[in-house]
């Protein structure tokens, strides 16, 4: 079976983010630990440093967070044995001590429950690793004294459209119903912000908060409950997009390249303690619209189907959520794909990597 390192259209997209213009100079020599290192938008980012340092020298020593060792070795196969890449077997839930590893540049949080099943099955979990996780992860960080910390954080923390606008900035704040199950998602991510402005005021650390919405890619897990995941899935086996409602939802999303390039231009550019969207509103769809959009790929269908009562537990209540990503853009950032183009690319190189 072909891997993402031999498909060509995703190492295109590694290359595509090295090559960049961004402060690269800020990790050479450098090192860099994430957790979540695993996940859809960890992995991507791994494979572009790594990238970066065997064709351009960067010379930067990768720390892959992560807790399963078997599943590193499968994801960062075309890596395995490159004295740069440092995998570590780690619960973000549990203190971090290493004493080991000396000075740390830079550190990112991105491990994190991120999808309906984990919210509605592993409700402790997903609060626990946004804030217990986090705070372990900042402990560490100001022990081995990193030049810069980066929460990544989610459209989610925005809450339910109040009407009053059409796209959410970062000083948006919406409504969430805290005394729920499903608020243990977007709540505890509100927490880890003011966490960081905590260690930030009370420490005097570097920290950015990069927001993340809601991403897809060819790195995505097959795990992945997010209505647009379980879409794609569809259109890579051919079938008819199963809705499991009526589709009005209105969302950003970002094709897991421009993500990884947003995360990237936060880290290396971003105000310290600045919260930033990364999104841009080519990659604004419904649900339904994004349904059809992935059916038409393979002249397939949209049909509709009741959730079961485990999925609609873990679903999002927001019907609107579009986010304002000019303040990135300010820094020089633009994605590379709009919707269409990003969900043909993401079927196109997952049918050719899961033959």
């Amino acid at each position: 079976m072909m891997t993402l390192y031999e498909n060509e259209m995703y190492m295109d997209d590694v290359r595509y983010v090295a090559g960049l213009d961004l402060p690269w100079q800020k990790l050479k020599g450098s090192s860099l630990m994430l957790s979540g290192a695993t996940g859809q938008i960890g992995s991507m980012l791994v494979d572009v440093i790594m990238e970066k340092n065997i064709n351009d020298g960067l010379d930067c020593t990768v720390y892959a967070l992560g807790r399963s060792e078997e599943k590193a070795k499968a994801r960062f196969s075309g890596i395995a044995g490159d004295p740069h890449f440092v995998f570590i077997p780690y619960d973000v839930k549990l203190p971090f001590v290493r004493d080991d590893l000396g000075k740390i540049g830079y550190i990112l949080h991105l491990a994190s429950n991120t999808h309906p099943v984990q919210y509605a099955t592993d409700p402790i979990g997903t609060i626990t690793t946004n804030i217990i996780g986090l705070q372990n992860m900042l402990d560490f960080a100001a022990a081995h004294e990193a030049e810069r910390f980066a929460f990544a954080s989610s459209n989610e923390i925005y809450g339910e459209n109040r009407g009053d606008v059409e796209f959410f900035d970062e000083d948006y704040c919406g409504y969430i119903n805290s005394n729920t199950m499903r608020a243990g998602y977007p709540e505890s991510k509100r927490c880890g912000e003011a966490l960081c402005q905590a260690y930030i005021a009370q420490k005097g650390m570097d920290i950015v908060i990069p927001r993340l919405t809601r991403t897809y890619g060819p790195t995505m897990l097959k795990s992945d409950t997010k209505a647009i995941s379980q879409f794609i899935k569809k259109g890579v086996a051919g079938e008819d997009i199963v809705l499991k409602s009526q589709g009005t939802q209105y969302y950003s999303y970002q094709y897991v390249a421009d993500s990884v390039s947003g995360l990237l231009t936060v880290l290396l550019m971003g105000e310290k303690g600045g919260a930033y969207n990364i999104a841009e509103e080519s990659s604004d769809i419904m649900l339904k619209d994004l349904a059809a959009a992935i059916a038409g790929v393979n002249g397939k269908h949209v049909v509709f189907e009741i959730p079961d009562a485990v999925e609609a537990a873990g679903y999002s209540t927001a019907t609107k959520a579009r986010l304002d990503g000019s303040k990135l853009m300010g820094l020089g950032w633009r994605p590379r794909y709009g919707i269409q183009a990003g969900v043909e690319r993401t079927i196109k190189i997952l049918g050719e990597i899961d033959q």
